[in-house]
């Protein structure tokens, strides 16, 4: 029996130590070898110990770590000139975290306003289902219950409303609403997809009542929908978006992107990170932008997403009882189980493959970006071992 841990007893951890990884395999202590189809929760961009990525850590490890953001920083400037010139945004500010770019995101938001002489705009409109991290104002963004429970008084300053509902948002656009904050896909609220119209029509929403708009890409961003940033899935732009998770492909890394209009509160002394965007962090970021924006990645992306779309599909047909609809876009993607969902993660890992449990009975698939074919149908074959496990149909 293993003796008592010393941890805060926050996880319900899978009983797997894992040893080492390599592209889209991990290979724990006895040397078995799994198939990580969960990426690390979408950090894993490009699979485990890149070669690319390691080197250029490595390279960096040997120079600096650390200086704080007291000095320049030339991997910072370097990585905040190539986002934005692939995307919408003027101004980045790196942080650690999915969490932290959340709360520079809703905090340039309300600086926004403030330095505009409207300090009574402080209020952030948001959706049911959603998850925008652990710190006290992302859970109060959120809303959901399981997560403020026990944690005090919810932060103020933030309406949930139901998903997809245009009439409850326009009626809850009242005169101290800065922001809305909305997930394009939710991934731990199942892997739901925001529909395309109702993206849209925030977006006039938003320019009608001069409200700026907040993407949570930080499940979405890097890639993982085919695009750089799934907000081009709806041919709109944001006024501010937070990435992370595959931003740094394992390394923490996360970042706060604006307009410059979005972001023109955000003067010195205002704001403040003592690890974000530090050389070593810069050094993991440069290294995933290399690769993510070659010519070609991202449309290898799309296909590589059509072919194992077609193959979970087929899992629908074979084993309705197990599998009702297949989600997502790119390579994040679900399966919504007619079984419990953690029993078909489980029935997974007994076929050394590793998936997600998520909301709304969901099974979140996030493989490597830069997974192969042959490694999709390794996952497909798994994938149908698992769901015939479960199946009530005669064999």
């Amino acid at each position: 029996m293993n003796a008592p841990s010393s941890l805060f007893n926050t996880y319900n951890r899978a009983p797997i130590v894992v040893e080492r990884g390599e592209g889209v395999w991990l290979y724990d202590q006895t040397g078995r070898k799994y198939l990580d189809f969960g990426g690390g929760v979408a950090v894993n961009v490009l699979g485990h110990a890149h070669p690319h990525l390691v080197e250029a850590v490595k390279a960096q490890a040997e120079k600096l770590w650390h200086t704080s953001n007291l000095y320049e920083i030339p991997g910072q400037a370097r990585a905040a000139e190539r986002l934005c010139n692939a995307s919408f945004a003027d101004r980045v500010f790196f942080t650690n975290s999915g969490a932290e770019a959340l709360e520079c995101s809703i905090k340039t938001a309300r600086r926004y306003h403030y330095s505009k002489g409207n300090p009574e705009r402080f209020r952030i409109l948001t959706f049911e289902g959603a998850f925008h991290g652990r710190t006290l104002a992302t859970i109060a963004a959120g809303g959901q219950e399981k997560y403020l429970e026990g944690f005090g008084p919810k932060v103020e300053g933030f309406d949930q409303l139901p998903f997809g509902d245009l009439d409850a948002l326009k009626a809850a656009m009242t005169h101290d609403v800065a922001a809305i904050l909305i997930e394009p896909i939710q991934g731990e609220g199942g892997i739901r997809s925001v529909p395309t119209q109702f993206l849209q029509d925030i977006r006039q929403l938003c320019d009608e009542n001069d409200v700026l708009l907040i993407l949570d890409e930080v499940q979405t961003g890097m890639g993982r929908t085919g695009h750089l940033f799934a907000y081009e899935l709806a041919g709109i732009e944001p006024d501010i978006l937070a990435s992370a998770k595959a931003l740094g492909g394992g390394f923490p890394v996360g970042a706060c992107l604006a307009t410059e209009e979005a972001a023109s509160g955000m003067v010195p002394g205002v704001h403040g990170t003592t690890y974000g965007g530090n050389p070593l962090a810069m050094a993991a970021c440069n290294a995933v932008l290399d690769i993510v924006l070659e010519d070609g990645f991202l449309d290898d992306v799309k296909q590589k997403s059509l072919r194992f779309k077609q193959g979970l599909a087929s899992l629908t047909d074979q084993f309705p009882d197990v599998v009702e609809e297949v989600r997502g876009e790119g390579l994040i993607l679900g399966l919504k189980c007619k079984v419990n969902n953690l029993d078909f993660v489980k029935a997974l890992m007994e076929q050394d493959m590793l998936a997600i449990p998520a909301g709304a009975n969901v099974v979140r698939l996030l493989p490597p970006l830069n997974i192969t074919d042959n490694e999709i149908s390794e996952g497909l074959a798994r994938l149908e071992k698992a769901a015939q496990s479960l199946s009530l149909k005669t064999p």
